[in-house]
């Protein structure tokens, strides 16, 4: 099988393969905001508290997740498909379409998520094309009153009523 072919049926079957949606955010070295749309995010460990996400070393905001020792993991709510249609894209002021606050850890936060973990980088791992970042969560909101949005098919939303047999 062609290189070519198998990053194709690679990308098919990761696309059909159904994942939440989270928005990662952290502040560059100038204390600026910055964040990305990420749905490469699983938990890790329990003990400690771990979880991890990937970014593509061809994003912009790179360098900025890399140097951060801390960063937080906002788990979408299914009505936020504008929120992370922007995140997702370029050239954008991602902070300036959303409600947003410093934490007391002193991360970017945005308003109505499902969950915000907050979490102290806890280790890094070069990976082909992408860094794996590992953070220890340090502080966990959940939001009950919301449900988490979904991605599948290159497609994102709230979860079905009728996945829950309603």
């Amino acid at each position: 099988m062609q290189t070519q072919e198998k990053e194709m049926l690679f990308k098919e079957a990761m696309g059909n393969y159904p994942t939440g949606v989270t928005v990662v955010t952290t502040s560059n070295e100038k204390g600026e905001p910055v964040g990305l749309t990420v749905n490469s995010f699983a938990s890790v460990s329990l003990d400690p508290l771990l979880v991890l996400w990937s970014i593509d070393h061809k994003v912009s905001s790179l360098d900025a997740f890399k140097k951060a020792d801390r960063f937080a993991v906002h788990i979408l709510a299914g009505e936020q498909q504008d929120l992370c249609k922007t995140f997702a894209s370029k050239d954008t002021d991602r902070f300036g379409t959303c409600e947003w606050s410093i934490s007391e850890h002193n991360l970017p936060v945005i308003a109505d998520a499902f969950s915000v973990l907050q979490c102290k980088t806890f280790k890094q791992v070069e990976a082909g094309d992408h860094t794996i970042l590992i953070g220890e969560v340090q502080d966990i909101q959940i939001n009950k009153d919301k449900d988490p949005m979904l991605y599948h098919r290159r497609n994102f939303g709230p979860i079905p009523a009728k996945f829950y047999g309603k």
